[in-house]
């Protein structure tokens, strides 16, 4: 069944460029997009595009409910990174009563969890979550290399073991990238995020690391779509990275372009598979 959108769309938007594409895109269609900021960087972006953007931490659950209601929000999109790391610093996080109490049912806290329950919450005010590609479709990867470097035979074998290594740290929702080289694994994403673990697996690997990201298997589509842009490829060159490898139709590529070029430049294979 395909929902059918309302003119008015909400928008929660973590960290990154991600969220200002897709209130482009929506208000490129005619939607007004009211939105809740939690990152101060992207905030005068997301104004461009937006009706309304209102700035609230993450953990101000009460507040950000009450002002959807206000605003006549019926569907919204979870769309950027919010690190779960901020769990453990309750200034930034400022736990609301609401919050606080979502968290006590919790009987673990990893990224579904804690999503899930948000959008029980949600439903409990009528607000519907939408698939997070509505409005970016055509950010999804497809099959294939995507630069002018291509894998070699030993790369493609990393990049298979990597793969089902991965979809395994996905289902265990540990996380969803693996540094691979000759059929180790260097390091495991978890709450550090991609980038991060690029940074321990690579300088364990001597220069010609494997990287692969990929999907949860029955991947949530209205939360935690894979993504990567330009601060991860920055990375990868930073670090000795020499491929990294996605999940065709389920990655986000932002800034696609100016990625590929620095790729290109840099003899990074980016491929999807």
């Amino acid at each position: 069944m395909v929902t059918e959108l309302k003119k008015i769309q909400g928008l929660i938007a973590g960290e990154g460029i991600l969220p200002v594409n897709a209130a482009k895109c929506a208000s490129e269609q005619d939607y007004d997009v009211i939105c809740i900021s939690f990152d101060s960087k992207n905030y005068h972006d997301l104004k461009k595009y937006c009706k309304k953007v209102y700035k609230f931490a993450p953990g101000e659950v009460e507040k950000i409910l009450i002002t959807l209601n206000e605003e006549q929000v019926e569907q919204l999109t979870f769309i950027g990174k919010v690190s779960k790391t901020i769990l453990f610093s309750p200034r930034n996080l400022k736990l609301d009563k609401r919050a606080f109490n979502l968290i006590k049912t919790a009987k673990k806290l990893n990224d579904d969890a804690l999503m899930l329950l948000m959008i029980k919450e949600l439903e409990k005010e009528n607000i519907e979550a939408l698939d997070q590609t509505l409005f970016i479709k055509n950010l999804l990867v497809k099959k294939g290399v995507l630069g002018e470097h291509q894998p070699t035979p030993e790369q493609l074998e990393d990049i298979e073991f990597g793969f089902g290594l991965a979809k395994e740290m996905g289902r265990l929702d540990i996380g969803q990238s693996v540094v691979v080289q000759n059929k180790m694994i260097l390091a495991v994403e978890a709450i550090e995020g991609t980038d991060r673990a690029i940074e321990r697996g690579c300088k364990l690997g001597n220069k010609n690391a494997v990287v692969v990201k990929v999907s949860k298997p029955n991947q949530d589509k209205r939360f935690d779509i894979p993504a990567i842009g330009m601060r991860t490829i920055k990375a990868m060159k930073r670090y000795g990275g020499t491929v990294i490898a996605l999940e065709a139709d389920e990655t986000f590529i932002i800034d696609r372009e100016k990625m590929i070029d620095y790729a290109d430049k840099n003899e990074i294979v980016v491929i999807a598979v």
